[in-house]
């Protein structure tokens, strides 16, 4: 595995050739992709994947840059309106809802990101089949066949959207990243 992680560290110097090789491949398969193995299989390992039956590794393209405001149907134009914004989620966060919504029936465990370009990121979801009787019988993994924990990725329940929403901070000096959007720095109502 420590050979593994050293690789990715440098992935263009130490991959060299292969790594254009690779990059040419991922643009020309399509956007949410079945894989067999995970390509970083140190970083899916540390996420949570397992090598046994009732995984599937996914690659997800997300495309990269500012995210463009739907226009507004008639009308005036809103106060709001510019050109772009921010979506509030990580590129990560709209991998899972993208593989999430490809497989309805597998949760999402977690994600990593495997390689980026000028246009485009690429990341890894490892998803598992909460119905498979593999998975149940694991007694480290069997907590996601609750239905409680069903649309895990929509609900910001996985670890990228966690972080997004600033609940990886504990304790003193946190309180103004966690929770709503706007705690602790919340605009005033103008009359």
């Amino acid at each position: 595995m420590k050979h593994i992680t050293q690789l990715w560290k440098k992935p263009k110097e130490s991959l060299g050739p292969l790594w254009k090789k690779k990059l040419y491949e991922y643009r020309r398969d399509p956007v949410i992709m079945r894989i067999e193995k995970p390509t970083r299989l140190d970083r899916a390992r540390s996420v949570g994947y397992k090598a046994k039956q009732g995984f599937v590794v996914v690659r997800v393209r997300v495309g990269r840059g500012s995210r463009k405001r739907p226009k507004t149907a008639g009308g005036r134009r809103p106060k709001t309106a510019g050109r772009y914004f921010s979506p509030g989620t990580s590129l990560g966060s709209s991998a899972e809802k993208k593989a999430a919504r490809k497989f309805p029936n597998l949760e999402v465990l977690n994600s990593y990101p495997v390689v980026e370009d000028g246009n485009h990121k690429w990341f890894e979801c490892i998803l598992v089949d909460p119905s498979h009787p593999v998975i149940k019988k694991d007694k480290s993994l069997n907590w996601i066949c609750d239905p409680q924990h069903k649309g895990r990725a929509y609900r910001g329940k996985t670890s990228s959207a966690k972080k997004t929403r600033g609940l990886h901070k504990k304790g003193k000096g946190s309180e103004k990243t966690r929770g709503k959007k706007y705690v602790g720095g919340r605009k005033k109502n103008k009359k």
